[in-house]
């Protein structure tokens, strides 16, 4: 199983990535992400209208199990982070996070 924080950690450090909610908004509208992260206390608009328009756009998007503040420090910066956007996931495995989630959620757990 791959390690999620560590995941984030190396895309923000390798990849490319924007933060903000309305970055993440734009991205999944046109479609130019890789995967978008929302923290747990994500704005309910704001998450339900970044998974509608993820849907469309076939962009994957992950419900980060930590904070707005837990993201933060996982991508190691001073203000706090509702929304990551991931557009290059440089040397990071974090497809793979989704694809691991899917396969559970397939196989019952198991």
């Amino acid at each position: 199983m791959i390690d999620v924080d560590k995941a984030i950690a190396t895309a923000v450090k390798t990849g490319k990535v924007s933060f903000g909610a309305n970055m993440a908004l734009q991205n999944a509208k046109t479609g130019k992400a890789k995967m978008i992260v929302l923290a747990a206390n994500c704005p309910k608009d704001i998450k339900e209208q970044v998974e509608y328009y993820g849907k469309i756009s076939k962009v994957p998007i992950m419900t980060y199990k930590g904070t707005s503040m837990d993201l933060a420090a996982v991508c190691n910066k001073l203000f706090i982070i509702s929304a990551l956007t991931i557009r290059e996931t440089g040397d990071s495995e974090i497809l793979k996070v989704i694809e691991d989630r899917q396969l559970h959620e397939h196989t019952g757990g198991t």
